[in-house]
């Protein structure tokens, strides 16, 4: 099994980013699908109620402010999932074409002697 980097959705208490090398079966990998899963889940509650605050013509400026703030931490959150999972992406990809993948994308291939 070979390592793999993986950008944690976490960071250090200075802000530098938290990475994680390893197989990626583990428990920090885990950990991290589970953190990554309750982030896209508040970011897509957040969308409703920013929508409802938008939609609402007596929203103030202090409500407006802050309904951006938070969509400002849930988007970087958002986009370092993406960062991280593209990364895997890419990865994943690099040994596809190491294992002798020749990327003509025609999709599955029957064994050898079955009719289709």
């Amino acid at each position: 099994m070979t390592n793999q980097t993986r950008l944690l959705p976490w960071s250090t208490l200075e802000g530098n980013p938290c990475v994680l090398v390893g197989p990626g079966t583990g428990f920090m990998s885990r950990l991290a699908d589970s953190i990554e899963s309750v982030q896209l889940g508040m970011a897509a509650d957040l969308l409703g109620h920013a929508a409802d605050t938008l939609a609402d013509p007596k929203a103030t400026p202090e409500e407006l402010r802050f309904v951006a703030a938070r969509l400002t931490e849930s988007l970087r959150e958002v986009h370092r999932i993406a960062e991280s999972r593209g990364d895997r992406l890419s990865a994943f990809d690099q040994l596809n074409v190491d294992d002798g993948d020749n990327g003509d994308d025609e999709g599955p291939k029957l064994p050898a002697g079955a009719s289709g």
